[in-house]
């Protein structure tokens, strides 16, 4: 027999992972779209005529898979949830189920206009790592981390704090270039593709200076 979870930890974990799952599938309407094209053009040739299309739905799937790892770590570490955690959760899982938009956006308007479906796309950005702090911070300021692991999850609200930080800077330049606001959204994705691993080398840097 199963035991019970009475923490709603659980129930809120696989809630998320299916929102996650189903934006994630989204994204590939991006890429049926290129198929309805009104010119009569050969299938090879339109599908390389609509190269921002394969690149907007790299990017966004990307941006999720990031989002899903950094929640996965975020709930590891969780004890219990409550009402205003779980309202804090569907926060996260909002932006992230808008996620599909600014992508198709910036597959749209990449030549076009592509500063502001860039900016657009950078604003999302900026909206998670709004969601992911807050949660970090509600979590580890409302009891409901692990006693044993609240020093080292604290990192994680650093962590988050400065990402709030670098996505507006990132944001702000999408509205004067492309190129740059690119690669810092590459870097950002480097940087938090492993957050615990990310989390674990501050941690122990933290622990050196206290020595």
């Amino acid at each position: 027999m199963l035991e019970k979870d009475t923490t709603g930890k659980s129930r809120t974990e696989i809630f998320s992972d299916g929102v996650f799952a189903i934006a994630i599938t989204l994204l590939v309407l991006v890429l049926i779209e290129t198929l309805h094209s009104e010119k009569e053009e050969t299938l090879i040739k339109t599908l390389f005529s609509h190269w921002q299309s394969f690149l907007a739905f790299t990017i966004g799937f990307i941006t999720i898979l990031v989002c899903w790892i950094n929640h996965h770590v975020a709930f590891e570490y969780l004890r219990r949830v409550d009402n205003n955690f779980m309202w804090i959760n569907g926060f996260l899982l909002f932006v992230v189920t808008l996620t599909p938009f600014p992508t198709a956006a910036l597959a749209e308007y990449f030549e076009t206009d592509g500063l502001t479906a860039l900016a657009m796309f950078g604003f999302n950005y900026f909206l998670i790592s709004i969601a992911a702090d807050t949660i970090c911070t509600y979590a580890y300021n409302h009891d409901l981390i692990e006693e044993e692991h609240r020093e080292f999850y604290s990192i994680y609200k650093v962590i988050y704090r400065y990402a709030i930080i670098y996505t507006l800077i990132a944001f702000l330049l999408c509205f004067v270039s492309i190129i740059v606001p690119i690669i810092l959204y590459a870097i950002l994705f480097v940087v938090f593709a492993a957050p615990k691993k990310m989390a674990m080398a501050l941690y122990k840097i933290r622990l050196a200076r206290k020595k």
